[in-house]
C-alpha cells in the first residue's frame, strides 16, 4: 500500500547522512566522555566538535549549549531549574511569579502546574484568535514579581509563529528598568523552539533569548536527544543529580553518537532552511486552499500566514478527528489529532479551545505536516480520499454542528 507521511510535527524521519553519522560515531567511539584515557578523551572531542557544530548554529558560546535528554526534559530544565534557582520567599511577599502562554506544549504547562503546588504564582497569557501573543496584555502581566517568561517559538499543533523578537525586547525592556530602580530581582526568557528548527532563525542574540529549547526529533535527527541553550550567568539548577556532566546540569553519561547525530541534523536543516521552507510553504498554501474548497464545514486553525511552512491544521465538524485518523491510516495518510505526545488523553486540544473555538473544533481536529520528501503527488492522493471518507463518517455521526 502506499505510505503518505504527514506527521512530521511528532517525529521525523532520520537523515541518512545522520544514520551514518550516528554509525560511524558508533562503530568508533566508545568511551565514556568523563574517562581520562584515550578512549575517553577521543569520545569528548566528538562532544566538544558536536557542542560548536550547535552553538554557531545558535550564534552562542559552546559553553552555553547543554545536552539533553529530550526536548520535554530540556523544558523542564529551563523552567523547575531557573524557577528554583531564584525562588524568594519573605514571608508573605513572595516574588515567584512566571509568565507563560496558554497554548504552551504540555512540557512546558506541566511544569509550571507543578510550581504553582510550590508555590509560585503562574499567569498562562492570552492569545488571539489566531493563537498569537496579546503584546499589550503581556506588558500589562509582568510585574517586579516576574522571574520567568516561557513563551514557544512556534506552535507544535497549529503552527502559529509567535513575535519572539518583541517578546525578547520587552524582558529587556523590563530588565533594564529594573536596574534603573536598583531592584536586583532577574528576569529571563525561555522559548521552545523544538518545532522551529529548520523553518525558523535560531540566533539567540537576534531573539533575545536567556534559554532555547530544541530536540533532534523534529529535524530529521534521533529520538532521546535535546539541547538547551542557557545564556552564560542564567541562575538555574539542575533537575538531574549525579555525575554532574554537562556543566552539572545534567548528570549521567552523555549519548555521544546521538548527540552527534543531533549536530549533524541540525547542520543540514540549517542549510536546507530557505529552500525547503519556499518549497513546503507552496504546497501547504495549495493543500489548505485545496481542503476549504472541497470539504464543507472545515475550518483553519492558527494564523493563515504567520505559521510554520510545513503546518496544516484544520477543523473537520461533524466527526471526531480519531476517526478520521484511524480512516486515513486504512489508506496509508499518516496524520495526527493534536500532539502525538498526549495521543493517549481523551480531552480535547487545550490549543484549539484556547483560540476561543468550541469544543466541536477541537474534537474534529487533523493536523497534517509536510516534510522534505511531501510532494504535491502525495497531497493530490489525500484529497482524493478524504472528502469521500468525510462524507461517510458524517451520515452516520451522532453529533451535527450549527
Amino acid at each position: 500500500m502506499k505510505q503518505i507521511y504527514l506527521d512530521h510535527a511528532s517525529t521525523t524521519p532520520m537523515d541518512p547522512k545522520v544514520i551514518k553519522a550516528i554509525f560511524n560515531c558508533s562503530e568508533k567511539i566508545y568511551g565514556n566522555a568523563g574517562s581520562l584515557h584515550s578512549a575517553g578523551r577521543k569520545a569528548k572531542e566528538a562532544l566538544f566538535e558536536a557542542r560548536k557544530i550547535v552553538a554557531q548554529i545558535l550564534n552562542c558560546k559552546s559553553g552555553e549549549i547543554i545536552f539533553m535528554g529530550s526536548g520535554t526534559e530540556s523544558d523542564n530544565l529551563a523552567i523547575l531549574g531557573v524557577a528554583r534557582a531564584l525562588r524568594q520567599n519573605r514571608g508573605e511577599q513572595t516574588k515567584n511569579h512566571i509568565i507563560t502562554s496558554s497554548i504552551e506544549h504540555h512540557a512546558v504547562i506541566y511544569p509550571c502546574e507543578q510550581l504553582q503546588k510550590e508555590g509560585f504564582k503562574i499567569t498562562f497569557a492570552k492569545v488571539d484568535r489566531d493563537g498569537i501573543l496579546e503584546l499589550d496584555e503581556f506588558k500589562k502581566i509582568i510585574s517586579d514579581e516576574t522571574i520567568l517568561v516561557s513563551i514557544m517559538y512556534a506552535n507544535n499543533e497549529i503552527g502559529t509563529i509567535q513575535p519572539i523578537k518583541e517578546i525578547g525586547e520587552i524582558v529587556k525592556n523590563v530588565r533594564v528598568d529594573r536596574e534603573k530602580r536598583q531592584i536586583k530581582t532577574p528576569i529571563y526568557f525561555h522559548t521552545d523552539a523544538c518545532q522551529a528548527a529548520g523553518y525558523l532563525d535560531l540566533d539567540v542574540q537576534k531573539l533575545g533569548v536567556d534559554l532555547l529549547t530544541l530536540n533532534g526529533s523534529k529535524i530529521y535527527g534521533p529520538k532521546g536527544v535535546g539541547v538547551l541553550y542557557v545564556r552564560a550567568g542564567v541562575k538555574i539548577d539542575p533537575i538531574i543529580f549525579g555525575g554532574g556532566q554537562e556543566n552539572g546540569l545534567r548528570s549521567g553519561t552523555e549519548n555521544v553518537a546521538g548527540i552527534v547525530g543531533l549536530a549533524k541534523a541540525l547542520e543540514i536543516s540549517n542549510k536546507k532552511r530557505a529552500t525547503e521552507s519556499k518549497r513546503e510553504t507552496k504546497l501547504r498554501d495549495y493543500f489548505i486552499k485545496e481542503i476549504l474548497k472541497t470539504i464543507p464545514k472545515t475550518f483553519l486553525n492558527g494564523h493563515a500566514e504567520k505559521r510554520l511552512p510545513n503546518n496544516i491544521n484544520i477543523s473537520v465538524l461533524d466527526i471526531e478527528g480519531e476517526a478520521m485518523l484511524l480512516w486515513l491510516d486504512k489508506y496509508g495518510i499518516f496524520v495526527s489529532t493534536g500532539s502525538a505526545c498526549d495521543s493517549q488523553s481523551l480531552e480535547p486540544s487545550h490549543v484549539i479551545l484556547a483560540l476561543g473555538k468550541p469544543y466541536e473544533y477541537a474534537n474534529g481536529n487533523l493536523r497534517f505536516t509536510l516534510g522534505r520528501q511531501t510532494t504535491k503527488k502525495d497531497l493530490d492522493y489525500v484529497l482524493k480520499v478524504l472528502p469521500k471518507i468525510v462524507q461517510d463518517l458524517r451520515k452516520i455521526s451522532p453529533v451535527t454542528a450549527k
